[in-house]
């Protein structure tokens, strides 16, 4: 076995690194591709990442040429100056059930991020906040919302056995729609809030009206990290590149904006699940599959809940009841019948209470784990 650094520019290169997935995961039923024009793009220097960050990509191979397992490990300068740590990420992880290779790939990990004067590894978390984030640890027998981690049962064992610990665990809700019903009290805070404190929520109708706002919507984004450590900002080109991953299927209606004097103060980001449409084409989007994933998400009953965030000031003074009731509009709004709402942090206590309270099982887990670098 060897491990081998990949050059992004070269093809055949790339192709190893990014069939393997595919080989690994062809019987399991729940798996979901990426999106190829979404991988393909974090070769590219081109991606936003790569104005602020580094990146090597690996593949662990057999005497045969074998793909045996990869990894990509990451070096966020954003990330670090935000939280004042010297943080490598690794991502893309990938691997036959043998220690030996994962072993192998995490030291070569190590390796590059000790050379950039990194103290600790982390992960799995990736390019982008879209990315998802964490290894799936419990809820394996469910398909994930769309962009959310998958990965196969023994993974887990295989970071721990290298040496990594638990260092935060995000939980992700199942709504049944006919059983979800905002409290009336909850629904008089959020009208209260808006008139008392002088909130509007700001609704889209087409992704014109939304492109408006992306300067407004990233000033929001960062302001809602106050407070907060294991984020990172973003920059202008970050939510560029989010809007373009998401606004070609996304129904602009699902999105809101929380405005108070025309400032923006909170947010809530849903939209359709196409997952079933992203595994029957493969993850292609070309020549067809583009046309399968839009009429999915016309046609789905599922509806991912993938963001919601206030500034700190407006917290605990009915701001989260606003973002509920909104968030109870939002799934309604459509024929869905289902919701998955996303990877909200363990250390969040209180709302999970209160999403409990409202009917929300949390059925999957998923683990982020770090190793300290000697």
């Amino acid at each position: 076995m060897k491990i081998l650094e990949i050059d992004p520019k070269n093809r055949r290169q790339r192709k190893q690194f990014l069939d393997l997935p595919f080989r690994l995961y062809r019987d399991v039923p729940q798996w979901v591709p990426p999106l190829d024009m979404d991988i393909q793009h974090v070769f590219s220097q081109r991606h936003p990442f790569y104005r602020h960050g580094e990146a090597a990509f690996y593949i662990a191979q057999d005497h045969q040429g074998q793909v045996l397992g990869r990894i990509v490990v990451l070096k966020n300068r954003l990330y670090n100056e935000f939280n004042h740590d010297q943080a490598a990420f690794y991502y893309l992880f990938e691997c036959i059930q043998d220690y030996e290779v994962s072993q192998a790939l995490f030291e070569q990990a190590s390796v590059w991020a000790k050379s950039k004067a990194l103290t600790r590894l982390i992960g799995p978390k990736g390019f982008t906040v879209m990315d998802g984030l964490g290894m799936l640890v419990k809820g394996f027998e469910h398909r994930p919302a769309f962009g959310l981690p998958y990965n196969l049962p023994y993974y887990p064992e295989l970071v721990e056995a290298a040496g990594f610990t638990s260092a935060d665990e995000l939980v992700s809700g199942y709504v049944n729609i006919g059983r979800f019903n905002i409290p009336e009290k909850v629904r008089k805070i959020s009208e209260l809030v808006q008139a008392k404190r002088g909130l509007k929520v700001i609704r889209f109708k087409n992704r014109f009206q939304f492109n408006k706002m992306i300067p407004l919507l990233h000033e929001l984004y960062n302001a809602s990290l106050t407070g907060t450590t294991g984020n990172v900002p973003l920059t202008i080109e970050d939510i560029r590149t989010m809007v373009n991953q998401l606004f070609w299927f996304a129904n602009p209606r699902l999105i809101k904006i929380i405005v108070k004097d025309n400032s923006p103060v909170g947010f809530l980001l849903a939209y359709p699940d196409i997952s079933a449409a992203v595994q029957r084409c493969h993850g292609r989007i070309l020549p067809l599959g583009w046309l399968d994933l839009i009429l999915e998400s016309r046609r789905t009953r599922w509806v991912n809940i993938n963001g919601a965030g206030i500034i700190e000031k407006f917290r605990g003074q009915g701001g989260t009841a606003l973002l509920f009731n909104e968030m109870e509009e939002s799934i309604r709004s459509g024929k869905y019948l289902h919701a998955d709402l996303v990877q909200i942090g363990t250390d969040n206590d209180k709302m999970q209470l209160e999403l409990r309270s409202l009917g929300i099982d949390f059925y999957k887990v998923h683990r982020t784990y770090q190793k300290i670098l000697s």
